[in-house]
């Protein structure tokens, strides 16, 4: 549960920094679609990385 917890803080911190970087109001359509973008982008991102930090240190040798 606590995971879970974490991981909803982190994304809707990832969302406020997205809103906040790029002066985006929710004032119109446009907007929000333009947010919704840029969180799945960031989104898909973050994934790319873990993806490539995990593969790196599955084959990373870790026996002495």
């Amino acid at each position: 549960m606590k995971f879970f917890i974490i991981l909803f803080i982190f994304l809707f911190l990832g969302a406020l920094l997205i809103i906040s970087n790029n002066n985006i109001s929710f004032s119109n359509e446009d907007q929000g679609k333009e947010f919704v973008s840029l969180w799945f982008n960031w989104f898909s991102e973050l994934f790319k990385n873990v993806k490539s930090v995990t593969g790196y240190a599955i084959g990373y040798d870790w026996m002495p």
